[in-house]
C-alpha cells in the first residue's frame, strides 16, 4: 500500500492547489411568482382537513427550492403555532415522510442529520460516510460541520474519530479534515497524501493527474486500488477517483444500484435525489441515460410508487 501511494505521490507532488467551484444544473429552480402565503395556506388545508391531501404536498414541496421552503416553513409556523416538520411527520408514513421531511430541512441540516444516522446507529454505516466525503464539495463538509456542532455541541471530526478505524478510519478522517481545512494543512504518511491531493486539487488538475498515471502505471488508478486495497479503504478511495472524474456519474451508479436486484433502497434514492436537485441533478440524469441506456425518470416509474414515487418523479423531472 506504501508503496504504491509512494509512487502515486510522485506522479502528482508537483500539481498546484486549487478548489472547483460546485455545480448548479439542479432540476429543482426558484418557483416563479413565488407567494409564501399561498403556499402555507394550501399546506394548511392539505395537512387539517379531513385526510391529508398528500398531491397538494407533492405540489407544493417538489416545485419550490430549499429557499423557498424554508420560508414557507418560517410562515407556516407563525400562522399556525406548530413546526411544519412536525406536521408532516403526524400526517405522513415511511419513505414519503422521510422524503418530505428532507424536503422542508435545510441542506446543510439534512447532511448532518444523515450524518448522525451513519455513526449512531447499530454499527456505523461506512457506505453513507464514503458518499458524504467523497461527493460533497469543502463548502458542504463546512456546513454540515457547523450544524453538527449546533446540533450537538459537539466536533465532527472528533466524534467521527471515536466511530471509524483501522485504515479506512485513517482516510477517511484525512479525507474530511482536508475537506475541512481547504488546503491549509499538510500531512505527514503517504496515505495522507494520496488522499490530501485527492482532496485539494482541482477537477480539472486531477483529470490530468489521473491521465498521467495511467501513462506511468500502465493501469488507472482505480484499478491499481482494487489490486491494492480491500473493503470499505477500497470503497472509499474509489469513490473518491469515480468523484474525480465525474460525481454526477457516481451519483448516478448510487441510484442504480439502490433499485437494482430484490427491492428498492429507499434511503439512497430519497438522500440522493433530494441533495442533488439543485445541484447537478441534471447532469445525473444524463449519465445515467448514457451508462445504463434508460432514463432515470423510467426508472423511478418502474421501481417506486404511490405518493413517494410521484414525488420522486416530480423532483427528478422527465427528459427533454
Amino acid at each position: 500500500l506504501k508503496c504504491f501511494l509512494r509512487h502515486f505521490y510522485k506522479v502528482t507532488h508537483c500539481l498546484p492547489y486549487s478548489f472547483s467551484s460546485s455545480n448548479t444544473r439542479g432540476t429543482v429552480k426558484d418557483y416563479p411568482n413565488f407567494k409564501v402565503q399561498e403556499d402555507v395556506d394550501a399546506l394548511r388545508k392539505a395537512i387539517e382537513g379531513l385526510g391529508t391531501t398528500e398531491k397538494t404536498l407533492v405540489k407544493v414541496l417538489t416545485q419550490r427550492s430549499s429557499a423557498q421552503r424554508q420560508l414557507i416553513a418560517q410562515a407556516y409556523e407563525k400562522a399556525t403555532g406548530r413546526k411544519l416538520v412536525d406536521d408532516l411527520e403526524g400526517d405522513t408514513r415511511g419513505d414519503f415522510e422521510d422524503l418530505l421531511v428532507a424536503l422542508v430541512t435545510p441542506p446543510d441540516l439534512y447532511d448532518c442529520q444523515e450524518f448522525i444516522k451513519a455513526i449512531k446507529g447499530a454499527g456505523t454505516t461506512e457506505s453513507m460516510l464514503t458518499e458524504i466525503f467523497a461527493s460533497r464539495s469543502n463548502r458542504q463538509i463546512k456546513a454540515l460541520s457547523e450544524a453538527y456542532l449546533k446540533e450537538t455541541g459537539r466536533e465532527m471530526l472528533s466524534d467521527l474519530k471515536s466511530e471509524v478505524s483501522g485504515d479506512y478510519g485513517k482516510a477517511l478522517l484525512i479525507l474530511a479534515e482536508a475537506l475541512y481545512e481547504a488546503g491549509e494543512k499538510k500531512w505527514g504518511t503517504d496515505e495522507a497524501k494520496f488522499v490530501d491531493i485527492l482532496c485539494h486539487r482541482s477537477v480539472p488538475q486531477l483529470r490530468q493527474t489521473l491521465v498521467e498515471y495511467k501513462n506511468i502505471s500502465k493501469k488507472t488508478l482505480q484499478e491499481s486500488i482494487e489490486s491494492e486495497m480491500s473493503g470499505d479503504l477500497e470503497e472509499l478511495l474509489v469513490a473518491v477517483v469515480k468523484c474525480v472524474k465525474s460525481v454526477p456519474a457516481y451519483m448516478a451508479e448510487k441510484l442504480f444500484k439502490s433499485m437494482k436486484g430484490a427491492g428498492t433502497t429507499e434511503s439512497v434514492l430519497t438522500r440522493t435525489i433530494v441533495s442533488r436537485s439543485e445541484v447537478d441533478l441534471l447532469d445525473i440524469r444524463a449519465e445515467y441515460k448514457k451508462l445504463f441506456g434508460t432514463t432515470l425518470y423510467s426508472q423511478l416509474e418502474s421501481e417506486v410508487s404511490g405518493d413517494y414515487g410521484d414525488a420522486l418523479k416530480k423532483l427528478c423531472g422527465q427528459d427533454d
